[in-house]
């Protein structure tokens, strides 16, 4: 019968106890049960050194037959040798003692069945002993289970919990770790160190090309290259998706150099093998020396990205050490300012919109308005959407500031009855969530679409053009019409204004700008001008500064105009009944 672990003292378990009784319909066969699951009951009589097993030990612990473990001594003979703990210790080696109720002990080691070199069984060997007159061990009853499956998993967890699953290195959170005790230890010793970030250059070319498998077999093998070129006391870890950060001892400006050139070399000077072929590679990298340009891990790895950025910035393969710049200081704290308006003004509401208008050429009537966004920050001037439109997308915002864009401009021509023009950034460009959304709110406010024209910029359209055909193609559906903004300086071909089927395409306002004296933007405006003419499309001419431009311009066809010239943008929406009907409604 199967082993109560909870039995009194002084139960016993024989192994030459009789068979078990047949069992009735639906009564449950424990032994089954628990040989299912990889446990088996005993008891072990310290006095006379007998493990008394359960019938089905044989098949949990894969014995043929019980004699081997018949014993205390013989199931110790089994015990793996590395073992820190065995149940020997668990039971006799305590402190405590039996005041009658037993006394539970737990233990987890590892057993070779087979000898050295065979299977091993991990077990965890729970119970309780129960003592003698003294109190001291005298029988323990328990139940050993086989936990090989918990214990891998276990380890595997142990193990990213601190190395990258990709590479087998540090992973961010123990190479900041280690970075930070290498700094600690520099100031302590007044020695100097490296924080290198070398970033795998084309990483996202070869992830599109070939796949995100192949990128990481050649992330990988990068990085076992920079780390066979490592000293003894550097250390190596994954920073980021395809960069990594190296700790270099003893490290000074001038060494810095030296190691770069061996990172560049271990990964340029042979091409990586992957499944789909050989690939050619070269890294970027940006360094920092601690603790003299930084006295925090945070400060270290912010230093050590800024001169990465600058050295990709000079093409690939280059190698860039961190030095102070007063300008560039200067610069990172007026975007933390920059940062921490933007999100305030997203939060209390601080977004408004001023209004440009954009004229007819051959009467400089106003036709429509360009809804263009504007920031109110607190003791600063207001800020013009170029001023943080960049960092809203490194942060993460701009999707929510078009769609803030969108609620501003559909309130504006509910009090007034003209048409104005809007942006939208690439981001939003193809969001299906952002056309559902603009779609409800043209439904909840009939008639509002028709009044308004969607910009989007030439290179957020060519990026992917097919996605962009259908955007376009919907935002026509919904009634709206759409211009293509800051054509030309994309510099895709012409043959994509008849493909995408805008209404109003936007002559950057570089060419405009230098038309009087520049031969080669007369030429690229009036071709453009003539193709659009031609393929239905409406033209306006951006940053108009001068009434010289402006005749030339009109001359040449060009629809409407758009600049300083012909009025700047006020955040006093006026009223709407002077201006002109723009083709199409």
């Amino acid at each position: 019968m199967a082993l109560n672990t909870a039995a009194p003292a002084g139960s016993q378990l024989s192994l030459a106890d009789p068979p078990p009784e047949p069992r009735a319909e639906g009564e449950l066969d424990t032994r089954a049960v628990l040989t299912g699951i990889e446990e088996v009951a005993y008891e072990w009589t310290i006095g006379d050194d007998r493990r008394h097993w359960d019938a089905n030990a044989c098949a949990v612990l894969g014995l043929e037959s019980l004699e081997r473990v018949a014993t205390g001594r013989g199931f110790a003979a089994m015990l793996d040798p590395t073992n820190t703990t065995s149940p020997h210790d668990a039971i006799l080696n305590g402190k405590m003692t039996d005041s009658g109720a037993g006394v539970r002990y737990e233990a987890r080691y590892s057993l070779l069945p087979d000898g050295t070199g065979g299977r091993r069984l991990v077990v965890e060997d729970v119970g309780r002993w129960y003592g003698d007159e003294s109190g001291r061990p005298a029988r323990a009853r328990g139940v050993l289970r086989i936990i090989n499956d918990r214990y891998e998993r276990e380890q595997r967890l142990e193990f990213l919990s601190r190395y990258d699953e990709l590479t087998g290195y540090l992973n961010r959170y123990a190479l900041l770790s280690a970075l930070a005790e290498a700094l600690a230890e520099a100031r302590r010793l007044g020695a100097s160190i490296a924080f290198m970030m070398v970033a795998v250059d084309n990483f996202r070319a070869i992830n599109e090309a070939y796949g995100f498998e192949v990128a990481d077999q050649m992330f990988a093998s990068a990085a076992h290259r920079i780390k066979s070129s490592l000293r003894e006391g550097d250390a190596l870890g994954r920073f980021s998706g395809n960069k990594l950060g190296v700790i270099v001892q003893n490290c000074d400006e001038r060494d810095m150099h030296v190691a770069a050139e061996r990172f560049h070399a271990a990964v340029r000077d042979d091409v990586i093998v992957t499944e789909a072929g050989s690939v050619a590679v070269t890294a970027s990298i940006g360094a920092v020396t601690l603790p003299r340009h930084a006295g925090s891990v945070n400060e270290a790895t912010a230093r050590a990205q800024e001169a990465l950025q600058l050295a990709r910035s000079r093409g690939h393969g280059r190698f860039v050490a961190y030095s102070h710049s007063a300008e560039r200081a200067a610069r990172r704290r007026a975007n933390a300012e920059l940062s921490g308006d933007l999100v305030a003004a997203f939060n209390q509401h601080r977004f408004v919109l001023g209004f440009q208008p954009i004229v007819d050429a051959r009467d400089l009537r106003p036709v429509f308005r360009e809804a263009l966004l504007r920031m109110e920050r607190p003791n600063n001037p207001m800020s013009e959407a170029a001023d943080f439109v960049a960092l809203a997308e490194r942060l993460g915002l701009i999707r929510l500031i078009d769609r803030r864009v969108v609620d501003l401009v559909f309130d504006a021509l509910a009090v007034g009855d003209g048409r104005l023009s809007f942006n939208i950034s690439g981001e939003t460009v193809g969001d299906d969530e952002w056309l559902s959304a603009f779609a409800a709110r043209c439904a909840a406010r009939p008639g509002l679409a028709t009044r308004l024209i969607v910009e989007i910029t030439e290179t957020a359209l060519m990026g992917n053009p097919d996605e962009a055909v259908r955007f376009v193609a919907r935002l026509h559906e919904l009634g709206c019409r759409v211009a293509i903004d800051d054509f030309g300086a994309g510099f895709s071909s012409f043959r994509s204004l008849r493909d995408l089927g805008v209404d109003f395409v936007k002559i950057d306002g570089s060419f405009v700008e230098r038309v009087a004296s520049s031969r080669d933007d007369q030429v690229f405006v009036r071709s453009l001008v003539d193709l659009a003419r031609n393929l239905g499309i409406r033209t306006v001419a951006e940053r108009v500064q001068d009434e010289e431009t402006a005749t030339t311009l009109a001359g040449w066809g060009v629809d409407y105009l758009q600049g300083n010239f012909t009025g700047t943008a006020t955040l006093e929406l006026p009223r709407a009944a002077g201006d002109a009907a723009a083709p199409g409604g």
